[in-house]
């Protein structure tokens, strides 16, 4: 047999199958399984994507060397689907057969120097731990390391180590029967009580075994050394089980009794077209549009339950990790143990053991973030895309998919139905439910009857300020102190973390900058250092102008840090969390800080936008936007949309039970479009509006997009490499397609590299697709050079 492998080598000349001998002893191989098999004079990691009796192959194939895993981890749907993706987002597919693996069970590759002569076996220099080359950094040791390898006396091993670990806990078994216990006790001197205790509980429990150590021990009430005496004494055989690592132990503790709420008119009509699709095994999208609090997320526990009835599974994905714990919270109560949750924000060994309750078919529901759109989960009967307008379900880096555009193809794959929710849905989506593409269900009211919140918008040009900072109003900060009083919860947003955006000095005129991007640095006052928010730079806090030495600097601009001190300062009766990156990297941190505002341990919740959607406090009466022009004035098409989404999503946490909800937004363009009709909430204005701006400026959804990118350390690099592209696409594609560019991209340099970009817009272009692979191939060639292209297709921005 011949396994086809693709290996764990992100090039173009590798980006291919390559074929390899099984051995008999390795004959039931599978499609998805992890190998390593030799690749030169390494051995490397790869995937097998088929298998066949014959080859094409003229000389004599190697031998696969070993399977990892017991259980393939690639379902062949997932092989398929790496396939798929690579051709429509121009990635290398081992790049995409990685990325649908747990981190840790991504290869690691260690270079060991070996002794090869006899008189080199005996050198020092070789005693004690394995030499790892790649930890050599002394220049010594290394011109000393080349003499041993052009002698011959050593040579290099390649090495490819698997770091995926299951957790193991000892277990104890009851070897004997009762009546040999029960002897055995009977024979026990009076003094040895802890003996005599393990023993009776042998003998009124025994159908309880075999036993995990901690529950033994308190079960019985004995310490480690009474199991070891009685394994010595053969009254116990101990053992090392597998166990799971539970990422969901919280949830265990608190998870309420499971309430399945009654549906009202609207979302029960909504639930009756997606169950059709579901029975049928209809690759159906259905786009369910519903104002915030109308019950979207009880539709989607009511369908999927319906596809759990059917024998099926279920999808769900939620747009930020922050989403996760209410969500998961909600899905746990309705379905129990057959839940299992992915995402970016479990520790290695969890993220590993959730991935595999998955492949094993231990769960029939996965909730997760942007990734968990891989999960090995089979019999799919329905996909779920919570707040599908996000632009977090697209990922950034390589490989750059967009969930959205994986649930479609394995919504097709499965026979299923997909449905996508929003209160703002994306003008993309939207405009594909206009045409029938996809099937539009809207929830025009909130499914309690309560009436949307009341907005107000306070223009910053006009009002006056509480406080030194100009940051917060007199209206918002009196709102916020009458709902103090009423022991009434407010939630508030500025999407723009730290304390200040910039440090300047008055005396020349400097400004702190990161010396790898074009971007100044953020102060962090808690941390007292200034921080690029890019490339991870840090420098502490200046005294003084570091280009003039002058006292006079001055930090402006704000941040989440710098309101959260005034707020202490204008309200200091009031219990705040603060909830943005910065407070939120320690694992956990996302339910505890939810959990304790929802037990009202707090009074204000103040965050960026990680607080602005999904979430649902009966309590909070009242929202502020501190500042809504953030993201307003940004160089992209789609900014004013950003910002519409933003204010409604963030205006709907208000009032969502039985209290009225007020929305207070500052912002210093009140007469923008997206700002005027965020106030009254009206998604089909501003669709119609938007549309037609987008028409005007011929961008998406009216018009495909490519956004290619290149590169460089030095710009002139980055801009010739750039034009030789434009003038490539331009020798090769119809007039009608439009080409901008190249120009350099809004933040023109980025970790020391300077970027040069161009944007493709087109309608209908057969070549495009097989000019971006050429392109991609020269990629290859030119990064000696220093340069790098990225192909981006259907970005989410063009920045």
């Amino acid at each position: 047999m011949i396994a086809q492998i693709i290996v764990d080598i992100a090039a173009k000349q590798t980006d291919r199958i390559f074929e390899y001998h099984v051995p008999d002893e390795l004959t039931e191989l599978e499609v998805g399984s992890r190998v390593f098999v030799p690749f030169g004079p390494r051995k490397l990691q790869g995937f097998v994507v088929g298998l066949t009796k014959e080859s094409h192959f003229q000389g004599k194939l190697k031998d696969l060397l070993v399977v990892v895993d017991e259980l393939p981890p690639l379902t062949p749907e997932l092989v398929d689907l790496s396939k798929a993706l690579a051709d429509e987002i121009f990635a290398y597919r081992i790049a995409l057969l990685k990325a649908m693996l747990p981190r840790v069970m991504r290869a690691n590759y260690r270079k060991i120097l070996t002794p090869v002569s006899a008189a080199a076996k005996r050198l020092p220099f070789f005693s004690g731990d394995p030499v790892d080359l790649n930890k050599i950094t002394d220049n010594k040791e290394i011109a000393y390391i080349r003499k041993l390898l052009r002698s011959g006396d050593a040579e290099v091993e390649y090495i490819v180590e698997n770091r995926a670990r299951v957790k193991t806990q000892s277990c104890y078994a009851a070897p004997l029967a009762v009546a040999q216990y029960r002897k055995i006790y009977e024979g026990l001197r009076a003094n040895a009580l802890k003996q005599q205790q393990l023993l009776m509980y042998l003998i009124e429990h025994s159908d309880d075994f075999p036993m995990l150590q901690h529950d033994l021990e308190r079960a019985a009430g004995v310490q480690t050394g009474t199991l070891t005496a009685a394994v010595k004494k053969g009254w116990l055989k101990k053992a090392a089980t597998e166990v799971y690592r539970d990422p969901l132990a919280e949830f265990n503790e608190q998870t309420s009794s499971p309430v399945k709420l009654r549906l009202n008119q609207e979302q029960e009509a909504a639930l009756q077209q997606i169950k059709p699709a579901i029975e049928n095994q209809q690759a159906q999208t259905f786009l369910l549009e519903g104002v915030t609090g109308s019950g979207k997320t009880e539709v989607y526990l009511h369908a999927i339950s319906h596809a759990l009835s059917a024998g099926q599974n279920a999808l769900m994905l939620v747009p930020e990790i922050s989403l996760t714990p209410q969500m998961v919270d909600q899905v746990r109560s309705r379905f129990g143990s057959e839940v299992a949750v992915l995402h970016s924000g479990l520790s290695e060994g969890e993220l590993y053991d959730e991935w595999r309750r998955i492949r094993r078919g231990e769960v029939r529901v996965v909730v997760g973030a942007r990734s968990a759109v891989f999960a090995p989960l089979t019999n799919i009967g329905l996909i779920v895309i919570d707040e599908e307008h996000e632009a977090t379900y697209k990922q950034e880096d390589n490989p750059r998919y967009h969930a959205r555009d994986v649930a479609i193809w394995r919504s097709k794959y499965n026979s299923c139905p997909l449905v996508l929710g929003s209160a703002t849905p994306s003008l993309g989506s939207r405009a594909r439910a206009q045409k029938g593409v996809y099937q539009l269900l809207q929830l025009p009211k909130r499914a309690n009857q309560q009436a949307l919140p009341e907005v107000q918008v306070i223009d910053l040009k006009k009002t006056n300020f509480s406080g030194t900072q100009f940051d917060l109003s007199n209206q918002l900060v009196d709102a916020i102190k009458v709902r103090l009083k009423r022991q009434e919860q407010i939630i508030l947003m500025l999407n723009r973390r730290g304390f200040a955006n910039f440090m300047l000095c008055r005396e020349c005129g400097y400004v702190m900058q990161c010396p790898n991007c074009d971007l100044s640095l953020t102060m962090h006052k808690d941390t007292g250092q200034m921080q690029c928010h890019y490339c991870g730079y840090t420098i502490p806090i200046p005294q003084t102008c570091p280009n003039c030495q002058s006292p006079q600097i001055r930090f402006l601009g704000t941040g989440t840090q710098k309101v959260e001190e005034e707020l202490q300062e204008l309200v200091p009766e009031a219990r705040i969390l603060r909830m943005d990156v910065d407070t939120t990297r320690r694992k956990g941190s996302f339910k505890k800080m939810l959990d304790a505002f929802g037990d009202h341990e707090a009074d204000i919740l103040l965050g960026t936008q990680m607080i602005a959607k999904g979430l649902d406090f009966p309590n909070v009466t009242l929202v502020g936007v501190v500042n809504a022009d953030t993201g307003l004035w940004l160089p992209d098409y789609n900014a004013s949309e950003r910002t519409f989404e933003l204010l409604t999503q963030v205006a709907g946490r208000a009032g969502r039970s039985a209290k009225t909800g007020e929305v207070l937004i500052q912002t210093f363009n009140p007469d923008h479009y997206a700002i005027k009709l965020a106030q009254t909430q009206d998604y089909e204005r501003f669709y119609a509006y938007e549309m037609k701006v987008r028409h005007a400026g011929n961008y998406p959804p009216y018009f495909y997009t490519v956004l290619v990118s290149v590169a460089a350390k030095k710009a002139e690099n980055a801009a010739k490499e750039a034009f030789k592209i434009k003038t490539q696409l331009q020798q090769n594609l119809q007039r009608s397609t439009i080409i901008l560019g190249p120009a350099p991209s809004t933040i023109s340099r980025l970790k020391n590299q300077y970027y040069y970009q161009i944007l493709v817009k087109y309608k209908k272009e057969d070549n495009l697709n097989s000019l971006l692979h050429q392109i991609q191939a020269s990629a290859q060639k030119v990064k000696k050079y220093g340069l790098s292209i990225y192909i981006d297709n259907e970005p989410e921005g063009i920045m």
